[in-house]
C-alpha cells in the first residue's frame, strides 16, 4: 500500500477538508499522516472576484484527523516532516524548503497550465492573458510551479458561463485531480505540451483585475466549445 503525507495548515482549510474526505473513501485512514504547518494569514485585499471559495469556512484538520483516526503531527516548519512516505500531497503550505523538495516525492495541483501560467491567481491571469484554462498535477522542485509535470486536464468553458460559474468549475477540477493523483500518475495526460512558458505571477491588483473582467466575454468566445 502507498503511504501518503498530507501537508496542510494548523487552521481550518476547505481544500484540505474536501481532499481528505475523498482520500478516506479511496484509501482509509491507515495510509495517511497529516503534517500541519503554522498558518500565516495573508493581507486582506479588496477584490471584485473571489475565484476560490473561502478556504477558512471549513473543519480544522486536527478535528478531522481525530474523528477519522489519522495521525496528526503539528510541526513548526517543513524540516520537522520526516522522510519515508511514498508521496507527500500539498493541500496547504507556503514556500517549501529546498531540502524538503529534494528528498521527498511531493505532489501539488496548480490551478493553471504549467509552464504558461505559474504563480498566484492563476485563474485570473489565464483570463487576462487569453490563455487556456486547466489544472496541472506536478512534482514540486526548488522553483515556482516548475517541477516535472504529471498530468494536465483542461477546464471546460461554456458560452453561458459567468466568472463565478467558471471559477467554481475550475476549483472543482483542482480538487478532483489532487484527490485522484495516483490515477493521473498511472494515466498521464497533457494536451498542452509545447505551450510557451512564462514567468510566475504575483497576486493580481485591483486595476489589473478590472482589465481581466473587461476581457471575460472575449475570453469565453475564444475558448468555449
Amino acid at each position: 500500500m502507498k503511504t501518503i503525507g498530507i501537508i496542510t495548515y494548523q487552521h481550518p482549510h476547505l481544500k484540505t477538508e474536501q481532499v481528505l474526505l475523498n482520500l478516506l473513501r479511496k484509501y482509509g485512514p491507515a495510509q495517511m499522516n497529516i503534517y500541519a504547518l503554522p498558518f500565516v494569514p495573508r493581507k486582506e485585499r479588496n477584490m471584485q472576484i473571489n475565484h476560490r471559495p473561502d478556504q477558512s469556512v471549513s473543519i480544522a484538520p486536527e478535528l478531522m484527523a481525530k474523528t477519522h483516526n489519522i495521525p496528526y503531527i503539528s510541526v513548526a516548519d517543513d524540516n520537522e516532516i520526516p522522510e519515508g512516505l511514498d508521496y507527500y500531497l500539498i493541500l496547504g503550505a507556503g514556500i517549501l524548503s529546498e531540502a524538503f523538495v529534494k528528498n521527498k516525492k511531493t505532489v501539488n495541483c496548480h490551478p493553471g497550465i504549467i509552464p504558461a501560467v505559474r504563480g498566484l491567481d492563476a485563474f485570473k491571469w489565464s483570463v487576462l492573458e487569453m490563455k487556456p484554462l486547466g489544472v496541472t498535477l506536478h512534482f514540486i522542485n526548488e522553483s515556482v510551479d516548475a517541477g516535472d509535470i504529471i498530468s494536465i486536464i483542461p477546464t471546460n468553458v461554456y458560452s453561458t458561463d459567468t466568472i463565478d460559474t467558471l471559477s467554481r468549475r475550475h476549483y472543482e477540477n483542482e480538487i478532483y485531480m489532487i484527490s485522484n493523483f495516483e490515477y493521473y500518475m498511472e494515466n498521464p495526460t497533457n494536451i498542452f505540451q509545447g505551450i510557451p512558458a512564462a514567468a510566475p505571477h504575483r497576486r493580481m491588483d485591483a486595476a489589473t483585475e478590472d482589465a481581466m473582467i473587461s476581457k471575460f466575454e472575449t475570453y469565453k468566445k475564444m475558448f468555449s466549445a
